[in-house]
């Protein structure tokens, strides 16, 4: 269930509906392409608001557009900020 919409359109549907986060984030983390899930990140933070991911995370606006941007390369510890930040967690399946 990859998007390729505006981020508009991914807010919209987004909005309460924690379990459809869940499943694009899944189905970016299944591909195991990094860009995909930095991406993938960078969508959803960007639906949600960066200035309210920003202060949800104790993290600058702008340090969470260079980790989740284009050439960003986001830490572990950013990621789980950002997936707390959003109400989900990263998890290890096997």
């Amino acid at each position: 269930m990859l998007h390729t919409g505006s981020t508009q359109s991914i807010q919209r549907e987004f909005d309460d509906h924690e379990e459809i986060i869940v499943n694009y984030l899944d189905s970016s983390f299944e591909t195991g392409d990094p860009a995909i899930i930095r991406h993938t990140l960078f969508q959803i933070a960007r639906a949600h608001g960066m200035s309210e991911l920003a202060r949800d995370t104790g993290m600058a606006r702008e340090a969470l557009y260079r980790a989740l941007g284009e050439n960003g390369n986001p830490t572990l510890n950013t990621l789980l900020k950002v997936a707390h930040a959003l109400g989900v967690r990263l998890a290890i399946k096997g």
